[in-house]
């Protein structure tokens, strides 16, 4: 399998990328591995660690694609930056198999829209990051921001997708899909919601139904779908409670000798769940939906990140995820709402 892992962009970058592939090759000696940036910079951190690698091809690309930047816009006039460079080698060169990248989510999306393409038949690719559970697993939110404004078929489409990644990520044959709502009652939702409702029951999948926010990460669902405007408020508020609690608890854990002496006794199990609460480990959101395998990491990447990300790309290739999505796609029963785009 190769690999392309776009070296600039984020916030650890290139160090954590470069990392990340030194502790993925120890997993899989036989991957190969492009990164795409400077040459001089990417080539004097190697030097400088003195690292060796099985697999590894550094293509020269000295511009980058910033935050600051139209995402439209740089992917089209940025032809040497990473991210343009690395997209262009997923598009042309059919043994690459999958493309990493920390940079502009946005650009990434655009590249991955404009450049790449849809598989046959998807109305809208679509965001996937994984989520931990109160249970112990794990929950797929789709979208969480690739399209702020959707139609019923986008929806339809995303359970869809969501439920086959989830089947073959986790090996659960018949994924819980839930249309995150406000509130469990069939009738509940805008208009987009209370229309697409009776469209996810005809579909194949194990749709159970309306759920609140609050019960995103019960572990009684599997597949949370919305729209990419929603899942990404729902995601952010996520980040930001946990980031409030740990942050709250840390200082009162300090607060004075007794809390100190407590939190001693404690400390096994406060890494429990901070390692729980660790999106590092999970890896990146797969652009789910694409012609090819596209996974966006979060700009603070670590190598623990990126180690993540590259064993989520290996087992999303492997699986054939995409040519699993095509046929289901092609096999769908007609639904009243059809994608005008």
């Amino acid at each position: 399998m190769k690999i392309i892992l776009d070296a600039f962009g984020g916030d650890n970058c290139p160090d954590a990328i470069i990392d990340g592939i030194v502790l993925a090759q120890k997993d899989y000696p036989n991957m190969e591995f492009i990164v795409t940036g400077s040459e001089a910079v990417i080539s004097e951190y190697i030097k400088s660690k003195g690292y060796t690698f099985n697999h590894l091809q550094i293509v020269d690309a000295p511009d980058i694609i910033t935050c600051n930047d139209v995402p439209t816009v740089a992917i089209r006039t940025k032809k040497q930056s990473s991210l343009a460079v690395a997209i262009d080698l997923l598009k042309n060169d059919s043994t690459v198999d999958a493309l990493i990248s920390t940079g502009s989510t946005g650009a990434v999306l655009a590249g991955g829209f404009l450049k790449i393409g849809r598989i046959k038949g998807v109305s809208r690719p679509a965001l996937c990051p994984i989520l931990p559970t109160a249970k112990g697993g794990n929950v797929l939110l789709i979208d969480c921001g690739a399209n702020a404004d959707c139609k019923p078929i986008n929806l339809c489409h995303f359970a869809l997708m969501g439920s086959i990644y989830f089947k073959e990520l986790f090996g659960v044959e018949n994924p819980r899909v839930a249309l995150l709502s406000n509130g469990t009652e069939d009738s509940k939702g805008n208009e987009l919601y209370k229309a697409t409702f009776p469209l996810l029951k005809k579909m194949p999948i194990n749709f159970v139904g309306n759920m609140e926010a609050r019960d995103g990460l019960s572990g009684d669902y599997d597949v949370l779908v919305c729209d990419g405007f929603t899942g990404n408020v729902f995601l952010k508020a996520v980040e930001g409670t946990v980031s409030l609690v740990m942050g709250e608890l840390k200082s009162a854990l300090k607060s004075s000798l007794l809390a100190k002496i407590g939190a001693g006794l404690s400390m096994k199990a406060f890494k429990r769940v901070k390692n729980k609460l660790n999106y590092h480990k999970y890896g990146g959101s797969p652009f789910i939906g694409c012609n090819k395998t596209i996974i966006k990491s979060h700009g603070s990447s670590k190598p623990e990140t990126i180690y993540a990300t590259i064993k989520q790309a290996y087992k999303y290739q492997s699986s054939n995820i995409n040519d699993k999505i095509a046929q289901a796609i092609q096999s769908m029963p007609p639904l009243e709402e059809e994608a005008n785009d």
